[in-house]
């Protein structure tokens, strides 16, 4: 009796989230993992993450290069801009969030991340595409609310001949209980990479590291990170 191997398309940055969202599926799924260039400060480890978490899972990875969304983005994750810093303390001013979100903005980013998705998802007759987003980060960035993911996926039926659903396992999660389902399904987080900067090391400082570094401590996880700050 022959087995059919259900496929999968995971739009993995190499970050916890991506990662963990990606992990839940691969004792279910035969995975291909696709991580996004678009001239980001943090492409260069973030690919390193990315590869690494693949080779060590089984995962089959392709780089897609998207020139033309880097030069339509005045973002401060592709741009000479600073990305700004924030305190523990900031990570629940929904002010000061909303402020960097706007910063690290890149134009219709998920939109179109999914869209591509779905046309490699189509060519190899993949049934889900694997996101990472979240509640946590959903508070400011609405391409990873729960609403986006409904619409989506309502589109998808009517646009797409085949029966593919982008699934987001941590679509009610907070980063926190995120960490906790990465420990749970024996993701690599170790090989994850979160920072907005770039650098070898974890900033630390940017907001998104912030998120980490407390989520960890939150969970009463060890934290395998490095970091400047």
């Amino acid at each position: 009796m022959i087995i059919m191997t259900k496929k999968a398309i995971a739009v993995l940055s190499g970050g916890l989230d991506s990662a963990v969202a990606t992990c839940v599926y691969a004792k279910e799924y035969e995975i291909h993992a696709i991580t996004f260039n678009y001239g980001q400060k943090s492409f260069k480890r973030e690919l390193k993450a990315s590869k690494e978490i693949c080779e060590k899972m089984g995962f089959t990875h392709e780089v897609i290069d998207l020139p033309w969304l880097n030069k339509i983005s005045n973002s401060s994750l592709t741009s000479d801009e600073d990305i700004p810093a924030l305190t523990d303390e900031d990570l629940d001013d929904l002010t000061k969030c909303e402020k960097t979100a706007n910063s690290v903005w890149v134009p219709g980013r998920n939109i179109v991340f999914s869209a591509i998705a779905t046309s490699y998802a189509e060519s190899i007759g993949a049934e889900i595409i694997i996101v990472g987003w979240d509640k946590e980060e959903a508070a400011t960035f609405p391409d990873n609310s729960k609403e986006f993911l409904e619409s989506f996926n309502k589109m998808l039926k009517i646009g797409s001949p085949q029966n593919i659903e982008i699934k987001a396992p941590a679509i009610d999660l907070n980063k926190e209980e995120i960490v906790k389902l990465g420990d749970k399904t024996n993701t690599p987080l170790e090989l994850s990479y979160s920072c907005y900067v770039g650098d070898e090391k974890h900033c630390g400082v940017c907001e998104s590291c912030m998120r980490r570094k407390r989520a960890f401590k939150l969970a009463n996880v060890k934290d395998p990170s490095e970091y400047n700050h």
